[in-house]
């Protein structure tokens, strides 16, 4: 009998209709992201993928440990090989002409499997944790896999590096918060 109720419906609709507890994550290979999507207040929107990514000035960096919001850790990155997300929005550049429409900006990363995250303009530009906000394509010396997406965010000097750390990135949107 719930095989038969149950057959109608997606892995998405029953992940969304079951209570937070009981949920089973979607498999890898399901949320696996092909490219970038870069929408919003941008002169120039973009759709980038990894060989495009390469094109970009690399940002690289060495190991980091992913830890959760509660500081336990979940996995330590050896290396990893990306670009800086202030570059990526260089390229697309921010339509933000007024003195201070910059400063009312912010940048939302999102997952194929709804994931996001949240910048400030000022936070990506005019603090030192800007540096460490990467677009990464590789890890540990080998591309992403499944687990990753093709594409994956991380803010590297973050305290807790887990709550900022996007696998299977797929869209990056910039939106003015007020006006």
């Amino acid at each position: 009998m719930l095989k038969k109720i149950l057959a109608g419906f997606t892995s998405v609709a029953l992940l969304a209709a079951a209570p937070a507890w009981s949920a089973v994550p979607a498999p890898a290979r399901d949320n696996m992201s092909h490219a970038l999507a870069v929408t919003g207040k941008v002169a120039t929107p973009l759709t980038l993928k990894v060989a495009d990514l390469r094109q970009l000035p690399p940002a690289n960096g060495g190991e980091i440990a992913v830890t959760r919001h509660n500081g336990d850790k979940a996995e330590t990155i050896t290396s990893y090989k990306g670009v800086r997300l202030r570059d990526i929005l260089d390229k697309a550049a921010l339509d933000a002409p007024g003195h201070n429409d910059a400063k009312k900006i912010a940048i939302i990363a999102t997952a194929t499997d709804g994931y996001a995250v949240v910048f400030s303009w000022g936070e990506l530009y005019n603090s030192p944790a800007g540096e460490g906000v990467i677009v990464y394509y590789e890890k540990n010396g080998k591309a992403l896999d499944d687990g990753d997406g093709e594409i994956a965010l991380i803010s590297a000097k973050d305290i807790r590096t887990g709550p900022r750390h996007v696998k299977w990135l797929n869209a990056i949107e910039v939106r003015k918060l007020v006006e």
